[in-house]
């Protein structure tokens, strides 16, 4: 088969590697072998997409992202579903105008201050966490600066986390961000920047949850002994039958470490120290620090 009447070849610019071969391939195989075009456009959309897709392929990957792609396979059962992004080292910095997003707080070590002994002070001593086990992270928190200070607006910003100390005693506690409020002290941020500033901590127990008696705050029973029995001046008592919705509040630490201007990201570390449950009223909290690896971009 001959070409069409008056129908004349020129060379097709060079897009990509990718789309000239395809050409040369076309022009010297399927067209002179007469097949119509139009059976043939599906699959030229299929290669000029496919060819594309690598032509618009970005140079740099971010943290997060490179997170996003592994496989199943190798993060199930591992516990690294429960770190957070690095970043690597960069001295560039990083306007936070407008807000941040994606931060992600893991910990690492905690410590919970008791006393060693009843004649010694209370210091902070190691504990280890116990439950859960590999979901601790906060993450996807976000929201806005306003000047230099940043205002957590939402995110999955707590976690229940329970420790055990070395006296044997288990303290449970909520590991917030909620309503973090942390000042930066300028507009950007780049390597050995820190921002302080407070947290709040809901209380551990709603106030539906039933102790073992049954009591509540909202529902179940008000006393669980008889009113003679009570007296009504037992403080100990009182604290174990009055339930009360008690939250505090904790202070925070942000520590950059690494910034990369190129993907907005940013890493490093913070401490935080906040107080433990005090199970609706009827225990008094104890300060529990939290140390642990920070990831961030701006929003």
């Amino acid at each position: 088969m001959r070409a069409a009447k008056g129908f004349t070849y020129r060379a097709i610019p060079p897009v990509s590697s990718q789309l000239s071969n395809w050409a040369v391939f076309y022009t010297a195989f399927i067209w002179p072998l007469g097949f119509p075009p139009m059976r043939f456009r599906p699959l030229l959309a299929l290669v000029l997409a496919f060819c594309l897709t690598f032509i618009a392929a970005p140079s740099s990957v971010s943290a997060s992202g490179e997170r996003g792609n592994s496989k199943f396979a190798d993060i199930v059962n591992t516990g690294k579903a429960n770190d957070c992004p690095t970043v690597s080292g960069s001295s560039a910095s990083l306007s936070i105008d407008g807000g941040l997003r994606d931060i992600c707080m893991h910990p690492t070590e905690v410590y919970v201050k008791v006393a060693k002994s009843k004649r010694s002070k209370a210091d902070f001593a190691p504990a280890k966490i116990i439950s859960p086990r590999n979901n601790t992270t906060v993450e996807q928190v976000y929201g806005d600066v306003s000047g230099s200070t940043f205002n957590e607006k939402g995110g999955i910003d707590f976690q229940l986390i329970t420790v055990l100390a070395p006296n044997g005693e288990e303290y449970p506690f909520v590991f917030s961000a909620k309503e973090m409020s942390v000042d930066f002290k300028g507009k950007s941020i780049a390597s050995g920047s820190e921002a302080s500033g407070t947290t709040f901590t809901p209380s551990y127990r709603t106030g539906d949850f039933l102790d073992p008696k049954s009591r509540a705050k909202d529902t179940g029973v008000e006393y669980a002994q008889g009113l003679v029995a009570l007296g009504g001046d037992d403080e100990e008592l009182a604290k174990e039958n009055i339930k009360r919705d008690l939250s505090g509040k904790g202070v925070i630490t942000l520590a950059i470490d690494s910034v990369d201007a190129e993907t907005e990201e940013f890493s490093g570390s913070f401490v935080a120290i906040q107080p433990s449950d005090n199970d609706l009223g009827s225990k008094e909290p104890v300060d529990v620090k939290i140390i642990g690896e920070l990831y961030g971009r701006k929003a």
